[in-house]
């Protein structure tokens, strides 16, 4: 829904207040929940959401007794596949499949190509209860 494109020297904790800012409010007043992952946790995400709205972060954590991979828990587990598929799906896009551009205006405008694409796609298909 939105995106933010930033160099690798900032954190994603950091990030956040550029994708929850006052014009991702006014576009997206209907959203209530963030589902973010353990990079986002503490206080920089936190305040980045009381400043912006009455936001809430919900971090998927990882259980602290994992070694390795483990499973979500159950409760976490579909809003996790939306975000990791929507990722698969812009990254089979050429352009987005590695970092050849130099600007970040770039990457955000070739990241909304890539969705509007998928949705066109979407919309035209001629048997939508596939």
């Amino acid at each position: 829904m939105n995106v933010a494109v930033h160099p690798a020297n900032i954190q994603d904790r950091d990030g956040v207040a550029l994708v929850l800012d006052q014009r991702t409010r006014r576009l997206f007043p209907f959203i209530e929940r963030v589902f973010a992952d353990g990079g986002y946790q503490g206080p920089k995400a936190a305040n980045a959401a009381a400043l912006t709205g009455t936001w809430i972060i919900d971090i998927v954590k990882r259980p602290d007794t994992a070694v390795g991979f483990e499973v979500v828990p159950k409760r976490w587990m579909p809003k996790r596949w939306i975000v990791e598929r929507t990722l698969a799906w812009i990254s089979r896009c050429r352009r987005l499949a590695r970092d050849f551009e130099r600007y970040g205006r770039t990457v955000a405008a070739f990241i909304r190509l890539a969705m509007i694409h998928i949705m066109l796609r979407r919309l035209t298909r001629s048997n939508p209860c596939r």
